[in-house]
């Protein structure tokens, strides 16, 4: 059988995503924040160091690719697979900025992400930008909404503001997964972009 494309559904590698990300969501929830940045490093260097290998070393190549089979795409036979990316971004917001937009920016990547996806390929009939639809960028913004008023509830941040930033944090969460910047793996700009546009709309609104 053929590795997935693109433009599958491909609900297995929806759902590794999500947990991938939960995964460093509880990691970082329960180290300590003095030792989160080189616990998070110390996950993340391998792994990158494994994908990058393989590129160069055929058999290893071949080895993986069958065992995650079910969770890669064709594209990433001769590439780095879209995992080395994701883990770039989310260490790169680790080791700079605050916890709050960490999380924030994570459960982000976790969920709102694999869902915009999902809607954007099985519903996108109104393309925007590339591949990416209208209806893909409108799940990203209603997902987005909802994990941030369900993180300032938690938290008890901003509640007197709560619906301008949960709307704004929306916005941002859908224009971090429709813009492209350059040509960088959108798994590496959704969660960076969004973790630096978050960070302006919290600093305004006293949530820093």
């Amino acid at each position: 059988m053929p590795l997935k494309a693109r433009t599958d559904i491909h609900i297995a590698r929806r759902i590794w995503h999500f947990a991938g990300v939960m995964f460093i969501y509880f990691l970082y929830w329960w180290t300590p924040p003095e030792k989160s940045k080189l616990t998070v490093l110390a996950l993340a260097i391998p792994l990158l160091a494994i994908d990058i290998t393989r590129l160069f070393w055929p058999p290893l190549n071949n080895a993986m690719m069958w065992l995650f089979k079910p969770f890669m795409r064709e594209q990433e036979k001769h590439r780095l697979a879209a995992l080395s990316f994701m883990l770039a971004g989310v260490t790169f917001n680790i080791v700079l900025f605050p916890r709050n937009i960490v999380f924030l920016s994570l459960l982000f990547l976790a969920i709102a992400d694999p869902v915009a996806s999902f809607f954007g390929i099985r519903y996108g009939k109104d393309k925007l930008i590339g591949n990416k639809s209208l209806q893909g960028s409108f799940a990203a913004f209603a997902v987005c909404f909802l994990i941030t008023a369900g993180f300032l509830f938690y938290k008890h941040l901003m509640m007197e503001r709560l619906f301008i930033v949960c709307l704004l944090s929306g916005l941002i969460g859908a224009l971090s997964e429709l813009m492209p910047v350059w040509k960088l793996d959108d798994n590496f700009v959704f969660p960076v972009l969004s973790a630096f546009l978050l960070t302006g709309l919290f600093y305004v609104f006293g949530g820093l």
